[in-house]
């Protein structure tokens, strides 16, 4: 027997089964067991009862038949035929289930019967007696139903032979009322059924129902939900389960709060740091590193006008424009390190700028977009963190991506901001990152981003370019 179908028609019954609502499969299961119960009770009822008022209806006509024939003896031998007519129709008022009585005598021929409308053809053989025999029974199926046909001899069959026909139309009449009112019992039964049920079901699926309640209210992190104690049953202590699990789930969320405030004090005073730092050694760049080479750069032209040897001054003019590059440089890298227009205009102005420096120095196509940030300014470690992964990623761009165009677009929505940079460079494998090798900005930009509670997410495939998906979200207000 394969029993793969079997399975599958199982499968599926569960399935439809398990989406039916809990009060229906209860209230199912109760109606199901009274109406099963009471058709059962029915039917053996119906069966015992019938059976025995069949041999009941049996017995009282071979009592009326045998009556009958002791009785009609008398008038026959004595050609009474007016007192055997009146005996006749006498056993037929005295009994209503009697149908027909009639008495033939021994050659065959009818003394007397019940019959208006004259004796049906063929009546008289579809019963016959043994003189020996003490009565015959045979059940005749007619128009009316059916009808028990008893023959009884009378003075042994030397005179004739009483016959008797018993309708079962009262029996059937009897067992269909006792029917009916067993059905009507179990319709009302059935009813009551259905109320305890419902009141069952109410019961049962109230605690639940408010069980599921305060599990949506926890799912949306409303850890102050209880419910009360119902019974001291499994119910119950499913309720007292729950509570002890949100007030965990509260007392958890309250340390949870705790860590990230103390993890966004941590994560604001490292960037804090960190920019102090990059402040700190732009200015000495500046004001150090930038003086000193000026000053080099005075002297060398110094040099240069005093010396009279056109090869001495030559090489003075040669280290002159190479102390110049590198003042030009360490002014870019001091720009770098912190651009004061971040401070002054914000994010949006601030990327512009280094967008436009990447431009004057790289042949790069580069598209912006804010949106959000029109009216309002990000928090200072945000707009930190953005610009930082800005300016890493666009290096990345130049350094490796072979690209002729990127974009960068920044929205800022209620919760969080999302920032996306891509490329149409030469791309490359993203399970590469894991090892770190030659990957060092990405896992820099990474490390900003969950610094902030944010995460990362690369899209890129060798050959068709790089999508760099950040997004942090927002502190509440």
């Amino acid at each position: 027997m394969n029993k793969a179908p079997l399975e599958k028609w199982l499968h599926r019954l569960w399935v439809v089964a398990g989406a039916v609502n809990i009060r229906v499969k209860i209230l199912g299961i109760v109606l199901g067991l009274v109406i099963l119960l009471g058709l059962t009770v029915t039917i053996q009822v119906r069966q015992l009862l019938a059976q025995s008022m069949y041999v009941q209806l049996e017995e009282q006509a071979v009592s009326i038949t045998r009556d009958l024939a002791a009785r009609a003896t008398d008038p026959i031998l004595i050609n009474n035929l007016y007192s055997l007519q009146q005996l006749l129709l006498g056993a037929k008022t005295t009994h209503p289930a009697v149908r027909y009585a009639f008495v033939v005598d021994s050659d065959g021929y009818i003394l007397g019967h019940t019959f208006d409308g004259g004796f049906p053809s063929g009546l008289i053989e579809a019963n016959t007696v043994s003189p020996k025999a003490y009565e015959h029974t045979n059940l005749l199926q007619t128009d009316e139903g059916q009808i028990w046909d008893i023959a009884v001899p009378i003075f042994d069959g030397r005179v004739g032979t009483a016959r008797v026909g018993v309708s079962d139309a009262q029996v059937v009449q009897t067992i269909n009322i006792i029917t009916g009112q067993l059905l009507l019992t179990t319709v009302l039964v059935s009813a009551v059924g259905i109320t305890a049920a419902v009141l069952l079901t109410w019961l049962l699926t109230r605690p639940i129902l408010a069980l599921v309640d305060a599990t949506k209210a926890v799912e949306r992190g409303d850890f102050s939900q209880r419910v009360p104690r119902w019974a001291d049953d499994e119910v119950g202590e499913l309720a007292n389960a729950f509570n002890a699990m949100t007030e965990a789930l509260a007392k958890s969320d309250v340390e949870r709060a705790e860590r990230e405030q103390l993890r966004a004090q941590y994560v604001s005073g490292f960037i804090t740091a960190q920019e102090d730092e990059r402040k700190r050694i732009a200015r000495e760049l500046h004001d150090s590193t930038s003086q000193s080479l000026t000053s080099l750069m005075i002297g060398l032209r110094a040099l240069s006008d005093i010396c009279s040897q056109s090869e001495i001054r030559s090489r003075a003019e040669e280290l002159r424009a190479v102390a110049g590059s590198t003042l030009n440089d360490v002014h870019t890298l001091a720009l770098q390190l912190r651009p004061s227009v971040l401070d002054d205009v914000g994010l949006p102005e601030a990327i512009k700028r280094h967008v436009a420096d990447c431009q004057k120095r790289h042949p790069l196509n580069i598209d912006l977009a804010f949106t959000g940030l029109e009216d309002c300014r990000l928090p200072p470690a945000v707009e930190t963190a953005l610009y930082r992964i800005t300016q890493e990623a666009l290096t990345n761009i130049i350094r490796h991506a072979e690209a002729a165009t990127a974009s960068i677009f920044i929205e800022r929505s209620d919760k969080k901001v999302l920032a996306i940079i891509d490329d149409d460079g030469r791309g490359f494998d993203p399970s590469l990152i894991e090892h770190r090798d030659g990957h060092l900005g990405l896992y820099g930009i990474r490390e900003r981003a969950e610094l902030l509670s944010g995460h990362l997410v690369i899209e890129s495939e060798p050959g068709t370019g790089t999508s760099l998906y950040i997004e942090i979200p927002l502190p509440e207000k």
